[in-house]
């Protein structure tokens, strides 16, 4: 097993692609935590990820909540190996329709959730860990809608590229992992009444000629975080069925 052992958290790890990474990971081994900020999906997704699997109750938006988590690991665990920073949201907001608190919730969510929950898992990182951040393909295409959503994945790519830099020598890596569109009820809801339509577009789009399945991202997370690509430092990896070249 890959991670026999190993300490690997996944934040936003209840539900969608947080889950099926969080799957892939318990299937090598793992000792892994995951986060969210529902208590009873958590359980649900625990009781399903098996002996190794536990879970925190936490928004990585709030600064307490982030504190309380890795206080929780260093009692628990003393280190953590990988760190998945998974949770995000997106809402669909058009030009013209944008409004305040809808663009503060992604920010804050996005860029400032994952900046502050990356920079609180350092501490308790060392030699030879790895950090995956997940972004998406939507920061280079985003499409109607979802210029808020692909700005904040957008400056996930730059602070990825910074972050490498200012930790230099530590012997932790960073990348960014950007799946394409996914098959996942996140993805329907966000699409609301014209889910069917986009995803029969985003099909076409594609040089394989369908959508993502969420375990396909969960083993793309696997390759970033394990020893198989530990030259691999501060790279984008593009999981989209190559729709991003096209």
């Amino acid at each position: 097993m890959l991670f026999k052992n190993k300490v690997v958290l996944v934040t936003g790890g209840s539900s969608g692609l947080g889950f099926a990474i969080a799957e892939a990971f318990a299937s090598q081994g793992a000792a892994l935590i995951i986060t969210g900020r529902r208590q009873a999906q958590l359980d649900e997704a625990v009781s399903s990820l098996g002996k190794n699997a536990s879970a925190v109750c936490a928004d990585i938006s709030n600064a307490a909540d982030l504190a309380g988590l890795f206080r929780h690991i260093s009692a628990v665990h003393g280190h953590i190996d990988v760190l998945i920073a998974n949770a995000g949201m997106g809402e669909l907001e058009p030009l013209g329709a944008i409004t305040e608190a809808g663009f503060d919730r992604v920010f804050a969510t996005n860029v400032k959730g994952t900046t502050f929950t990356v920079q609180g898992a350092l501490p308790l990182m060392g030699e030879g860990s790895s950090v995956v951040v997940i972004g998406s393909t939507a920061s280079i295409n985003p499409g109607p809608g979802m210029s808020v959503y692909g700005a904040t994945k957008a400056a996930l790519r730059a602070l990825v590229r910074s972050w490498i830099l200012d930790i230099k020598g530590s012997g932790v890596r960073i990348n960014l992992l950007s799946p394409g569109p996914v098959e996942t009820q996140s993805l329907r809801d966000m699409l609301a009444d014209n889910a069917q339509q986009v995803i029969d577009i985003l099909t076409e789009k594609s040089t394989i000629g369908r959508i993502g399945q969420a375990h396909e991202i969960g083993q793309a997370a696997l390759f970033l975080a394990s020893d198989a690509s530990s030259y691999v430092n501060g790279a984008e990896l593009f999981a989209d069925g190559g729709a991003s070249q096209v």
